[in-house]
């Protein structure tokens, strides 16, 4: 390599000699950890560092005079060859680049190096540094990553199908309790039938407890953002509770401020199942007394934010036990678990869904006073409904009234299932055809008329998905007004629900079903 002249950096000294740079530059490269190496235009190396016998046991002086890139991976060439074009390229004063590849060590194996190069003149200068054990644990960091994900995503899948083949028997004892709880019982059978139907109703619920945590823990939990009315989406909810507090001799008390009624942008669902849980708890650990429900909204600086504050006057707990309330699978404590029961799943569920909201939730009280629970999450107000549209999303669709009996179509391959819709039908006069799969509920379609279809989700030959887009595709041939469809299903999360609107469903019901929830469907798509 030759030289016209070697200025001091800082432009006041004298013109040092090239002995005294060629000095310190060959003591640079003999003392260099890094891997240090100069090549001309056509890739052959001037001079290396001793690094390279150190790191690759390559001798420097061997590798003057040959091509550099003899050394690379085969696999990782073309990239190389890609990168060195870039860099002969570029213009004095160019960003220096960086890359990685493998280059082969003297043993025959290959070590991971990471690159930075410049030209300058017809030369080229690069330094590398041994990345290989730092890339091989950010490989095995993604591999592990890649693993629980795939992991998460099994349980989550597992649990899901756990869920529908739980939910399936589930339907038939709650189903079939409900019916015969509504036809004349002594009061010993009366309270046997009471006693089975709320274990149902507890078993039911610690179902979807589980699983909407395995969603959480999966990151598969999505919120979504539509317009609702708030005063109809607690409904359900409040008046659940409200059976239950009159169950146990309770008052339940709703206080709904007027600044937090109307219609809101958010996640209705996911609300709803804030102050579900928040109820529950407050009921299972109140002997007597009463609940309280309040429902507000505030103007923050922030924004503008719903306030659900839930208060008891059950046993309560202390300050060292509230640090533990909202982990999983905990309560206050082990009396409390084996008095009360329960999986300690409800305020983590609340917790978590509290903070996807972006809100905050607090928990007070004092053993033996009772408890108070504040949630506080962002809700903006939606814009009202156009003049003309004042009926409410979900309400039953005005038609004139049937003179005839109701004609059903149920698409359902589950014997008990099956009998728990027809139990429940009896009592209306229903006119009910049942079929055992997809293609047949198509076929019967097509060969008569219904006033309103309930389809399961999951059947052989046809599942309920593909038989409602099929009824769909013959209604827009005749060009015939839709006929009501209600989605059956066991597969209860929301995606499950978007699925069946998407497939053109009217409604998800999701199971087990009660008399309640099936002729509440019905009358919402009908209207009778």
């Amino acid at each position: 390599m030759t030289h016209a002249s070697f200025i001091d950096p800082q432009g006041d000294a004298p013109a040092r000699s090239r002995d005294a740079w060629d000095l310190d530059i060959g003591t640079f490269f003999e003392v260099s950890l890094d891997l240090l190496v100069i090549r001309d235009l056509e890739g052959r190396v001037l001079k290396a560092s001793r690094s390279w016998q150190t790191i690759l046991g390559h001798e420097p002086e061997d590798m003057e005079g040959l091509p550099l890139l003899r050394l690379v991976h085969p696999e990782d060439l073309p990239g190389t060859q890609t990168s060195v074009t870039e860099v002969e390229q570029r213009r004095p004063g160019d960003p220096v680049l960086g890359f990685i590849n493998r280059y082969r060590h003297r043993d025959g194996g290959y070590r991971t190096l990471e690159w930075r190069a410049q030209r300058y003149g017809d030369r080229i200068y690069g330094v590398a540094r041994d990345v290989t054990e730092r890339v091989a644990a950010e490989r095995e960091l993604l591999e592990a990553k890649a693993m629980a994900e795939a992991a998460s995503r099994a349980k989550t899948d597992f649990l899901a199908n756990m869920s529908h083949e739980v939910r399936t028997p589930l339907n038939g004892v709650i189903g079939i309790i409900d019916a015969l709880s509504r036809t004349p019982l002594s009061p010993e059978q009366a309270e046997m039938v009471g006693l089975v139907r709320d274990s149902g109703v507890i078993l039911e619920r610690l179902v979807s407890d589980f699983l909407i945590v395995s969603k959480i823990e999966a990151g598969q939990l999505e919120l979504e953002t539509r317009p609702f009315d708030l005063d109809e989406a607690l409904r359900p909810y409040i008046e659940v509770t409200r059976h239950r507090v009159d169950d146990k001799g309770l008052a339940l008390r709703v206080e709904r401020h007027e600044a937090a009624q109307g219609r809101f942008l958010g996640d209705p669902t996911r609300i709803g199942q804030i102050v579900s849980n928040l109820l529950s708890n407050a009921v299972k650990f109140t002997e007597q007394g009463h609940v309280t429900l309040r429902i507000s909204r505030i103007e923050a600086p922030e924004g503008e934010h719903l306030t659900l504050e839930v208060e008891d006057t059950g046993v309560g707990f202390s300050a060292d036990q509230a640090a533990r309330l909202f982990d999983r699978f905990s309560q206050a404590d082990e009396t409390i678990s084996r008095r009360f029961g329960g999986t300690g799943l409800g305020l983590s569920i609340c917790r978590s869904l509290t903070d996807l909201m972006g809100g905050t939730i607090t928990a007070s009280s004092e053993p033996g006073q009772g408890s108070r629970f504040v949630v506080s999450i962002p809700l903006r107000r939606a814009d009202p409904l156009p003049e003309g549209e004042a009926q409410r999303p979900g309400a039953p669709v005005s038609r004139s009234a049937y003179d005839r009996p109701l004609r059903v179509l149920l698409a359902e391959d589950h014997p008990t299932n099956q009998r728990v819709v027809q139990l429940i039908l009896a009592s209306q006069a229903a006119e009910l055809v049942t079929v055992e799969d997809g293609l047949q509920a198509v076929s019967a379609f097509e060969s008569s008329a219904f006033d309103v279809v309930l389809m399961d989700m999951q059947m052989p030959h046809m599942d309920g998905l593909a038989a409602t887009r099929a009824i769909r595709g013959l209604e827009a041939k005749r060009g015939a007004s839709p006929t009501p469809i209600i989605m059956l299903s066991a597969n209860a999360m929301a995606e499950h629900q978007a699925e069946a609107l998407a497939a053109g469903a009217d409604i998800h019901v999701a199971k087990p079903i009660t008399a309640a929830t099936l002729l509440g469907g019905i009358q919402a798509v009908v209207g009778v």
